[in-house]
This record gives C-alpha cells, structure tokens and sequence, in this order.
C-alpha cells in the first residue's frame, strides 16, 4: 500500500490511522532519508496508540525513548549515529517488546534482521510531500 502526504500532519494522521492496526509484539521499521518524516510518523503512531504525540521526539543519543499511557507502550529507537547494532543491545528486552510496539528509525543499521515486521518507506517527493509505502 502507498499513501501520499502534503504535510507532515498528514504524515502524522497515516500513521494515526495505521496504529489502529497495531498489536502487542508488532515491531515497525522506518526507512527514508534525513528529512523524510520518520518522527513525525512516529508522533502519529503514539497519537494512535493513545500517548501524547508531543512527547515524542528523535531518540538520537538516548537511542530508545518509551511512551506510555495508550493501549500499547510504544518504544521508539533510533539507529542514525550506530554502525551496526542489535535489539538486545539496545537495552530492550523480549518482554517489554512483546507488551508494545517497537518502531525503528534507520533499521538498514540493525546487524540481524527482525522477523515479520512492518516495513514503511518514506519518500521525499518535495520539500512538503511525502510517499509512504507499507510493506
């Protein structure tokens, strides 16, 4: 599936709506340039999930930050500054993923792939629009 955005609230209302689809365990990774709308779709995914979206933002040097307060935790890390790393390594462990969604910035870093994530592609298109792709 793709969707176009024409602002990053839009981006924000995709990823809003996509939350609801969201499950215990279900881990999304998010690819696109610097700029793309990585953060702002994770905004919509805390907003989606019931946490405040102005909490979130990028996690660069604390690498994971946790919101909590919705129907699922949502834990959102961020790979930009890391060679390669793992999910462990990101001081995660398997139960507190399991108990919430786990959305990656930058997944092309994480040394070993994850199984059945969600993958979203953020394209910029221009300076204001974007192309989301699902898979």
């Amino acid at each position: 599936m793709t969707r176009t955005t024409d602002s990053e609230s839009d981006t924000m209302a995709v990823a809003r709506e996509f939350a609801a689809t969201l499950r215990a365990g279900d881990v999304v990774l998010l690819s696109g340039d610097l700029g793309a709308g990585k953060t702002a779709f994770v905004r919509g995914l805390a907003a989606g999930l019931g946490a405040n979206p102005a909490d979130v933002s990028s996690p660069t040097f604390t690498l994971v930050h946790e919101y909590r307060g919705g129907r699922l935790p949502l834990f959102h890390a961020d790979l930009y500054r890391l060679q390669r790393t793992t999910v462990e390594e990101l001081g995660l462990d398997e139960w507190a993923i399991e108990q919430g969604v786990l959305a990656i910035e930058w997944p092309e870093r994480l040394a070993h792939p994850i199984t059945n994530p969600v993958v979203v592609e953020l394209r910029i298109m221009d300076e204001q629009r974007r192309e989301l792709t699902f898979r």
